[in-house]
């Protein structure tokens, strides 16, 4: 599977129609990107997005980041990933994650441990029965992970890691916890503005929202963050660690960093503009400089 060095994450493709995400998917691949990112939130379930954005390519490759476990039971998540996979060989990342307190309550479960969640519900994956046509080839996994038991578990038992809202120094922990082996994919956020006030206004409305999950809330605090650095949408130090900001040099410099500290894959999910709009121009202004990578 081909994913490149550098792809595109989508906040859009979930609350999108259709005719617009399927011309998302073509200006993607003509850009020259190799993938496409993509959340499970309360809005497109994702294996049937998963299946739209696949028929609506020819080679893009389509990942889930992620694929919240609390949506369905593990065979119904197995057989989904295979099913796709075989209709569409070397095309599917499958990541998955317990996503967070607040979504898993609104779908009525309860939370529980993160960690036991996980490892009980991939032990039921690999043991779920499927009477269809397998795959040449199964879907990549990957675990969204931020903290070093969920690394280490990603490391064991799947393909990799796809952390979320992370700087350059928890690519450098992750790689450190996965060792050399297993794939390591951050997302990493951007915006296209090199006006510092303006740039880092559209950035806090990012780091807000996050900074109000414990999840990530707690991952910075373990990388050396402080309690006033994390409250509100952030102290400026943490924004710019968190969000790449300038021009395209500028957000290309950022993916190089994490490549450098060891990942193998960086999608870079861009913030400009309304949730209701494909950030297109700003795609078409940053692909070159990141396809050089």
């Amino acid at each position: 599977m081909d994913l490149g060095r550098v792809g595109i994450w989508s906040m859009q493709l979930g609350r999108m129609p259709h005719v617009a995400v399927r011309e998302c998917v073509a200006e993607v691949e003509a850009l020259g990107l190799r993938s496409l990112w993509f959340p499970e939130t309360l809005a497109k379930e994702a294996m049937a997005q998963a299946a739209l954005l696949l028929g609506a390519g020819r080679e893009l490759v389509v990942a889930s980041g992620i694929a919240n476990l609390w949506a369905r039971d593990p065979v119904a998540m197995m057989n989904g990933a295979r099913t796709l996979a075989e209709a569409y060989p070397g095309r599917l990342v499958l990541g998955i994650g317990v996503s967070h307190a607040p979504s898993v309550a609104r779908r009525g479960h309860d939370y529980g441990r993160p960690l036991t969640v996980m490892r009980e519900y991939l032990d039921a994956m690999e043991k779920a029965p499927y009477q269809g046509p397998q795959p040449a080839q199964p879907p990549p996994l990957l675990l969204a992970a931020l903290g070093p038991r969920m690394l280490r578990l990603a490391a064991e038992r799947t393909r990799g890691a796809h952390p979320y809202f992370v700087p350059v120094a928890h690519t450098s922990f992750a790689r450190e916890q996965l060792g050399p082996g297993p794939l390591l994919a951050p997302e990493q956020g951007a915006v296209l503005c090199s006006d510092p006030t303006e740039a880092r206004a559209i950035a806090r409305e990012h780091t807000r929202h996050y900074l109000g999950l414990d999840n990530y809330r707690n991952n910075l605090r373990r990388l050396g963050w402080s309690e006033a650095d994390v409250a509100g949408g952030g102290s400026d130090a943490l924004v710019d660690a968190v969000v790449a900001w300038g021009d395209a040099s500028a957000i290309q410099a950022r993916v190089a960093a994490h490549l450098a500290a060891g990942a193998d894959h960086v999608s870079v999910q861009v913030l400009n503009g309304p949730p209701d709009r494909f950030p297109l121009d700003e795609w078409r202004v940053i692909a070159p400089a990141l396809l050089e990578l």
